[in-house]
């Protein structure tokens, strides 16, 4: 649940960016640090655990409104995509709003796609959460891999796999390029903003 702050009138909101290792979690809130510096009042916070890292920063969204007169701030994470940080993972994910599945569009990594959401889904369980009802969106990563000729996932294969049941929006992305990153993001914001506003009034 957001931290409501009545001396800022202030919502603060958790958006959490989930997925397999290596899959370009990282590289999207790398990218959206560097584009959107303008609306971040925080230092990148970078947590080192050995070969994986946990990143967080605060983001202050435009044109998203009030609610209730409140201003609302979004504070976005990164997990480590390694299982053996599952307890980090757990922690990171206490008090999520809204998620931000980043699915690695690699064939060789379709069944690490698939673990990881099942992972999700026993995490946000063991935070009272529920997949099927929280803010979700799935970015299908390293889309312009096609165009190196790298082997990589269909949208049909991807979607099967992650969203038949969910059925949440899923957008093909680039981090490292920055394609659809920002769309990515402006998706889980609206989602998140929308449903906090139901829980709040």
């Amino acid at each position: 649940m957001a931290f409501i702050n009545p001396k800022k009138k202030e919502v603060q909101a958790k958006i959490v960016y989930y997925g397999p290792g290596r899959g370009g979690k990282t590289t999207n809130l790398e990218y959206i640090y560097k584009r959107f510096k303008n609306r971040i009042k925080t230092d990148m916070v970078v947590i080192k655990t050995h070969g994986d890292r946990t990143l967080f920063f605060d983001f202050l969204p435009f044109d998203v409104g009030k609610i209730n007169g409140y201003d609302i701030k979004i504070q976005l994470y990164t997990v480590p995509g390694q299982l053996k940080y599952d307890a980090t993972r757990q922690l990171v994910l206490r008090g999520a709003d809204g998620v931000v599945f980043v699915a690695d569009s690699l064939t060789v990594r379709r069944e690490k796609n698939i673990l990881s959401l099942k992972n999700l889904q026993k995490n946000l369980t063991a935070n009272n959460k529920n997949i099927f009802t929280i803010p979700l969106v799935l970015q299908y990563n390293k889309r312009d891999l096609e165009k190196q000729g790298i082997p990589i996932l269909s949208l049909e294969t991807l979607e099967k796999d992650l969203n038949s049941q969910l059925k949440v929006p899923s957008i093909e992305a680039s981090a490292l390029a920055g394609t659809n990153v920002a769309l990515t993001l402006k998706n889980i914001i609206s989602l998140t903003v929308s449903s906090l506003k139901k829980e709040l009034t």
